[in-house]
Formats: structure tokens, sequence, C-alpha cells
């Protein structure tokens, strides 16, 4: 039980890392950001790269999605102007899924304490910086605390018959990243989690692709929180961001068998190997759909939004 306890610790951690971070980004350059994502969307090509920059400014395409979705409720942005911007969330997340790779491990305690007396400064952009160096010590020391308990969790029977089973079957993966992912609201730490059992050498590679494809839909349901009473257009938004990923997924489900094959030609570590699949799979998905951005944003309507009918005089 204690194992578990642990475990919840460490994604608490590794979700209040990832918000620090993005405070402290946020608080850099929030003058900046509304402004470029109101700007810089008047194509599709444009809103994706500067989806892409704002998401990995920020370390979060949740956030990205929830300020888009406030920008349009507020009438600022259309629905149309977020379809580039939703594409470049999907590319710029992956930034994070890159960077919890990286091995810090010496550098963890210095970071922490010189994040820790930093955020104490008054000066906002000192604080800030200190919230940037105490959440990504905060991260990555949650990344070692889900490789260190990886062992000991599968030692209890239900949890190694629950991994067992995950390894066993991939639609059960996909369903277990995105429930598990829509419960923490974080693709990231769902990510972190299954690099740590892959690291322990428990848990499948196809298994945990499959589980990183579920996470890019479970991420969604932010957006689809923060749409909730912000218009028409505002739900548009979000159901576009959870088509693009279920759509991302349906594609590359087939694919799973191929990319775990060839992974080794990506990396020699299985973390890595899964955060570069995973780089793939959101640069792919958003370039697929990128030439066919304005269908796209009218299948949305088509679906989802049904004028109401002029009564018959």
């Amino acid at each position: 039980m204690q194992y578990i306890l642990l475990f919840v610790l460490c994604i608490f951690l590794f979700i209040f890392g990832m918000t620090i971070i993005r405070f402290g980004l946020f608080n850099l350059s929030a003058t900046k950001l509304k402004t470029w994502l109101i700007k810089l969307t008047k194509t599709p090509l444009k809103g994706m790269l500067t989806g892409t920059f704002i998401t990995a400014l920020l370390q979060s395409s949740s956030a990205v999605m929830v300020i888009t979705i406030g920008l349009i409720s507020a009438r600022i942005m259309t629905f149309p102007q977020s379809i580039g911007i939703i594409l470049g969330t999907n590319i710029g997340t992956t930034f994070k899924t890159e960077l919890i790779t990286f091995n810090l491990d010496a550098i963890l305690v210095p970071l922490a304490i010189s994040g820790a007396l930093l955020i104490l400064f008054k000066n906002k952009k000192v604080r800030s910086i200190g919230m940037l160096l105490f959440g990504i010590a905060s991260v990555f020391t949650a990344m070692k605390g889900f490789e260190l308990l990886a062992h000991p969790l599968t030692t209890m029977n239900y949890i190694n018959k629950f991994i067992l089973s995950i390894n066993d079957n991939i639609i059960f993966s996909l369903l277990t990243g995105a429930i598990i992912t829509a419960i923490i609201q974080s693709s990231t730490a769902m990510t972190g989690m299954a690099m740590g059992f892959l690291t322990a050498g428990l848990l499948q590679l196809d298994a945990g692709i499959a589980i990183v494809l579920g996470a890019n839909i479970g991420t969604c349901i932010t957006a689809v929180i923060a749409s909730m009473g912000g218009g028409t257009e505002s739900r548009l938004a979000a159901f576009a961001h959870v088509w693009l990923n279920v759509f991302g997924v349906l594609l590359f489900i087939p694919l799973i068998p191929l990319l775990t094959e060839n992974a080794t030609i990506l990396a020699s570590k299985k973390d890595v190997q899964l955060a570069h699949i995973s780089v793939i799979f959101n640069v792919a998905t958003s370039l697929v759909v990128l030439p066919f951005a304005t269908r796209f944003g009218e299948m949305i309507l088509f679906l989802h939004y049904r004028k109401p009918k002029r009564p018959i005089s």
C-alpha cells in the first residue's frame, strides 16, 4: 500500500512541477501570448506554427487550448482561426515529452534549492525563473520515482496482472492511457509513468505506444470542460481538438507493430524510443490534416453545429 501512495505522490509531484513550470513561463511571456494568438492565425499554417511555439513555451497543450477557447468565448478570435492553433498544440506538446528523457539526476538538488531561493525574491522575472527551475527539479524527481517504484509495485498481484493484461491487449492499453489521462489531466504525466515502467522492463513498447496514443485522446477533456458555457464556437474548437486526436490514433493503431519493430533506429533506450514515437505521431497527424484544414473545419461544423430551423410561414 505504501508503494501505491508513493506512486500517487509522484504523480502529484509531476503535475505540480509541470504546473509551476507553466506559471513561470507564462509570467515571463504573458503579455505577448494572446497578441501572437490573435495576430498570427490568418492562415492554418501560421496558426499551426504559432500554436506549436506557444505550446512549447507553456509546456501544455491544454493551457493553450484553454486560452484559445477563452479568446473565442470573448469573440476576440473565431473558430476557423483556431484550427491552425489546434494543429500546432499537438506538435508543441512533444517538446516536454522529449524534455523528460534527459538525465538530470546529478543536478536535481541544486536546481530545487536555487529555484526555491529565487521564488522568494520580489522581482517577478526572478521569481518566475525560480518557478521554472523548481518545476524542472520536481518533474525529474517524479520521473525517478516512477522508475524506482515500478518494480515494487509489480510485486503486488493485482498490479502485476494489470500490467500483464496491458501488455497483451493494445486496445486495453489505449483505453488505460485515455482514462488515466482524463482523470489526472496530463498526457505528459501519463507518458512519464509509461516511461518508468518501460525503463524497468515491465511494460512492452507496443503497449507503451498505445498508452501514449490513448493519452492524446484523454488530454482533450480539459478543452471540452473549458468550452462548456463558452458559446458555440468554443465548443466547436474543443470538438476539433478531440477529432484531430481521434483521427490520429485511428491512423496510427495499425502502425504500432511497425513502429515497435523499427524503434531501435530512433534510439537505444526504450523510454527515449517512446518519446520519439510520440513526436512522430503528433507531427504526422497535424501535417496530414494541415492541407485539409478548411475541410476539417467544415467537417466539425457539419458534425456539431446545427442551425435552428426557420419556422414555416
